[in-house]
């Protein structure tokens, strides 16, 4: 398996809008599709969105999504790898893409939330270095914010 990632700045073209919503449909299950296409329209409306995709030929198997939330410091907002492709590595890449893509865009700080439902992505952040600073109350439960200096 040669994976391929490509790193996009803002909206992506049609094609892979569609594809990178059929993604999210399927891995975020506890979400219709309109709700994923709100959510994804309202943040690629935030300044410095950067969008990481993942292929396997051309199919999109994974991606990381994120916005400066302030100057010096990125929000690492929604990132997932498809079911049949986890356990590959895939979303330490994308993680480890994105953290130097930060660091050469001159950000200090990146933040992320998660679901304790979502315990993948969340060992995934600890091993990063990213370190539980709070949590808030989310649309779905309990939400664990994680911050770490890049």
């Amino acid at each position: 398996m040669e994976l391929q990632y490509q790193l996009i700045n803002g909206l992506p073209p049609q094609g892979q809008l569609t594809a990178l919503l059929d993604l999210l449909a399927v891995v975020f299950v506890n979400q219709s599709q309109a709700e994923i296409r709100a959510d994804l329209d309202y943040q690629l409306t935030r300044t410095g969105v950067q969008i990481l995709l993942a292929s396997d030929n051309e199919r999109l198997v994974g991606c990381k999504l994120g916005y400066e939330r302030k100057p010096g410091h990125y929000y690492s907002w929604l990132g997932c790898v498809h079911p049949d492709y986890r356990g590959r590595g895939i979303a330490a890449e994308l993680m480890r893409r994105q953290h130097d893509w930060c660091r050469e865009q001159g950000y200090h700080t990146v933040r992320t939330q998660t679901y304790n439902q979502w315990r993948e992505m969340l060992i995934l952040n600890l091993r990063f270095g990213f370190a539980i600073v709070g949590t808030v109350q989310g649309k779905r439960g309990l939400t664990i914010v994680l911050e770490k200096a890049i």
